[in-house]
């Protein structure tokens, strides 16, 4: 049974943070000062699970302190993709992704601990139908929502329309349907992206699809 609940989607950020290959992990320094504990941060705002403003990819683009927070906030949508392919095409979206204002994509990937060069991702051609379809935001339980070593066309298809996008989460306990999100970055000034918190609402009252 589905019923009202909190779901948290983020993947822990720390030391053991899984990495798009080739990354560095973030360095972490906790001392005592003054009788009180600090920690240093040292991390890329692409670490752990995070979002991509268009200047991410294209120059002059939106920076993520002015991303509208409505992209990220509202209806969501989980479709399950464990059994697709690493390239998630058109035809594996099809008419899951109708009437869907933010689309979240599980796949094989949810869990995983550490990555290699080959890992789940949008095909150009499933871009190209979540471009049109209206959807304010994408996100994706692997390292990128493109191929490692593209050209970097699928994130200016979906960035060029305005769709932020979503990386590194974790739906791994987290059924398909439709849910409310909640998906604040920090407002990093000026910047290309930023670690994110991510959670999901379960209102739902019936059965699980």
């Amino acid at each position: 049974m589905r019923g009202k609940g909190f779901l948290d989607i983020t993947r822990p950020l720390g030391e053991g943070t899984p990495l798009y290959p080739g990354d560095r992990p973030p360095a972490i320094r906790t001392r005592e000062q003054d009788g009180y504990t600090i920690t240093d941060l040292g991390l890329t705002t692409h670490t752990g699970t995070h979002v991509d403003a268009p200047s991410h990819y294209l120059p002059g683009g939106m920076t993520v302190d002015r991303v509208p927070v409505r992209r990220l906030v509202g209806s969501a949508r989980v479709i399950d993709l464990k059994d697709a392919g690493d390239a998630i095409t058109a035809k594996d979206l099809g008419e899951k992704i109708r009437g869907a204002k933010r689309v979240l994509l599980r796949t094989r990937a949810s869990g995983t601990r550490s990555f290699g060069e080959a890992f789940p991702h949008l095909a150009p051609d499933a871009a190209r139908l979540l471009a049109g379809a209206g959807v304010t935001a994408v996100g994706i339980d692997s390292p990128s929502i493109e191929a490692f070593g593209s050209d970097g066309s699928v994130h200016r298809e979906l960035l060029g329309k305005g769709i932020s996008i979503l990386e590194f989460l974790d739906l791994s306990g987290v059924a398909e349907g439709d849910y409310t999100m909640i998906a604040l970055p920090l407002r990093l000034e000026g910047l290309d992206g930023s670690p994110v918190r991510v959670i999901l609402i379960d209102e739902g009252d019936g059965e699980r699809p």
